[in-house]
């Protein structure tokens, strides 16, 4: 097995070159979030990821998750990294500092999280929802809420789950059956939930479980949702753990990937009722709930990112020390590390190209909901808050989608050894499956983006990239190096072939939505496609000042400018096929009946 390195090069570059620290300073909120900061922060997470995280991803996946009487515990090391991992403050990164958080910027979190990811994604999936409790609590709890709970899910000390999922109602939530009965100040929860991720564990002295379910009275439909705290144990009045609350896991699922995660089936009420508290007003539970989720989204799409990375050293290494026979043409002599094959190098910078692209998309967004939740001019707050809307889904659905591809790129690389698990090659594939499934699946994602972010808006926040995208053109006209400029062409013709499709997608979703659908996801890979392609264009215009300029490191610019125009020559002529899917195939979609099929 390889060992993890965090990107530390091209996560600077992104953060202070590409999406650019200066906007993110300049507010008042963030002002002392400097280079030097961030610098420090990312060499500290680094060491974390390799040393402590790295260590145990691949004996954690062999040993996986085990379930015993009602209990689950952890792999060995888990708990004790996991020590590590709140002692050193990482849980708290990003929280409110009133509560014990450091008050980060998420651009500066996002980045530490991803080296999370990559060393160690079954053991990332724990705070990751916490983080996404802490965002509900923040923005929906109650003061006394906020008091009990945040301080303690903020440190670590405590965690956090999402509970949607019934064995009836997966991505349908209007078919959520589990009951809250009132009860004095709080409410009797009565039900069961599958696909808990870390619902049950021996890592926290606590989990606070976020729970969906129905009121008595409560409307049909997702209209009669609402949101409860319920805890693991019950809390004093002095902040102590009381009794044991009537929820418990009754088994643990067996999965394809990410073993040492346990994702569990937990059962509400079998007794007298587990104990809940509702989180904002009754009825109102999965707007309540988004929240969280489309934190959690973003967190999602971000590993993919930091999956592919992985996936990426893992085949670099290999076909740096795989020996396999001779350069093309040569007849006799020394056998060559595969890297000097051609269609190895093919693969391998597609593997590069993509994970480059879609670390810059999740960062940009990561920037704008920064900018989203603490400019001072309420409209930029308002612009960036309709961006972060719009990319989230993009971020999401492109990014996890396309670490399955670069998985599956680097079993590839590694031949028929990548088949093997004692290579490692396929952990990394098998725990990139789920991403495209959990948070909602790619076509949930697609379904968001054509239908509330584009066609509700009738497209004005898609036009309005596009409009900033097509500005480009001018500075890459300008450029006097021969790889930024070929980068022109192919990018001015996605650009319009994503215009084209968003145009068919405005007029056409008002009076055929089916159709609409029936091409959603690619429209959604549309997206990603280009904006990877806007993103790596600004980034070699970038790269090219810098070695104008003489900067240091001229070897890493370079190779962002060559990385840069190999996606715009391999990567970037797919949007041409996806537009033409989007606008000419939602006919042959829809035409086989039931019976045909």
């Amino acid at each position: 097995m390889s060992t993890y390195a965090a990107p530390l090069k091209d996560m600077r570059f992104v953060i202070k070159e590409l999406v650019g620290l200066d906007p993110i300073s300049a507010m008042p909120e963030c002002a002392e979030v400097t280079a030097d900061l961030i610098d420090a922060v990312l060499d500290e997470a680094s060491k974390f990821a390799s040393e402590v995280l790295d260590p145990l991803n691949r004996s954690g996946d062999q040993e996986g998750a085990r379930f015993a009487g009602g209990n689950v515990i952890a792999p060995q090391g888990f708990k004790q990294a996991y020590q590590q991992f709140i002692a050193g403050g990482w849980n708290g990164l990003s929280g409110q500092a009133e509560f014990g958080g450091q008050g980060l910027p998420h651009v500066v979190a996002m980045p530490v999280q991803e080296m999370w990811n990559s060393a160690n994604l079954a053991f990332c999936l724990c705070p990751m929802l916490t983080s996404g409790v802490l965002e509900a609590f923040r923005l929906c709890g109650s003061a006394e809420q906020k008091k009990m709970f945040l301080p303690k899910l903020t440190s670590g000390e405590w965690c956090g789950t999402m509970n949607l999922t019934e064995p009836q109602a997966g991505s349908d939530l209007s078919a959520v059956r589990t009951r809250a009965v009132p009860e004095g100040d709080h409410y009797r929860i009565h039900g069961t939930k599958i696909f808990i991720t870390w619902g049950e564990h021996d890592l926290t002295q606590n989990i606070i479980h976020l729970v969906l379910a129905r009121t008595p009275d409560a409307p049909e439909g997702v209209k009669g949702i609402s949101l409860f705290i319920v805890p693991k144990f019950l809390i004093n009045p002095d902040g102590s753990l009381g009794e044991r609350n009537d929820v418990k896991c009754v088994s643990i699922e067996h999965k394809l990937g990410i073993h040492a995660s346990p994702t569990c089936v937990l059962a509400y009420g079998d007794e007298k009722g587990a104990i809940g508290y509702l989180v904002g007003a009754e009825n109102r539970g999965l707007e309540n709930m988004f929240i969280m989720m489309n934190h959690a989204r973003l967190g999602v799409g971000l590993e993919g990112v930091a999956l592919a990375e992985r996936a990426y050293q893992h085949a670099l290494e290999y076909a740096k020390t795989r020996v396999q026979g001779r350069a093309i043409g040569q007849k006799s002599g020394d056998r060559v590390t595969i890297i000097h094959h051609p269609d190895v190098r093919r693969m391998l910078m597609t593997m590069k190209a993509q994970t480059e692209a879609m670390r810059a998309l999740a960062y940009t967004a990561s920037a704008a909901l920064d900018i989203s939740g603490h400019h001072p001019d309420g409209k930029e707050r308002r612009r960036n808050q309709a961006l972060v809307d719009f990319l989230i889904p993009v971020v999401k659905g492109w990014c996890t989608e396309s670490s399955v591809e670069v998985a599956s790129t680097g079993i590839q690389i590694h031949g028929g050894m990548g088949f093997v698990e004692e290579s490692g090659a396929a952990q990394f594939l098998r725990d990139a499956r789920i991403t495209t499934i959990y948070e909602g699946t790619t076509g949930i994602q697609a379904a968001d983006l054509v239908g509330r972010k584009v066609g509700f808006e009738k497209g004005a926040t898609a036009f309005a990239v596009l409009d900033e995208m097509r500005s480009l053109d001018g500075a890459l006209a300008r450029s006097k190096n021969a790889d930024v400029a070929a980068a022109r062409d192919s990018f001015k013709r996605a650009v319009d072939g994503v215009a084209a499709a968003t145009q068919w997608i405005v007029d056409t979703f008002p009076t055929d939505p089916s159709a609409v659908a029936a091409v959603s996801v690619p429209y959604l890979r549309l997206w990603g496609t280009v904006a990877g392609g806007w993103l790596m264009a600004r980034a070699a215009l970038l790269a090219e000042t810098k070695l104008s300029a003489g900067a240091g490191d001229a070897d890493f610019y370079r190779a962002k400018i060559a990385t840069a125009r190999f996606y715009g020559e391999h990567i970037l002529p797919q949007a041409a096929a996806l537009a033409s899917e989007v606008v000419n195939g939602a006919s042959s979609v829809l035409a086989l009946s039931e019976a045909q099929f």
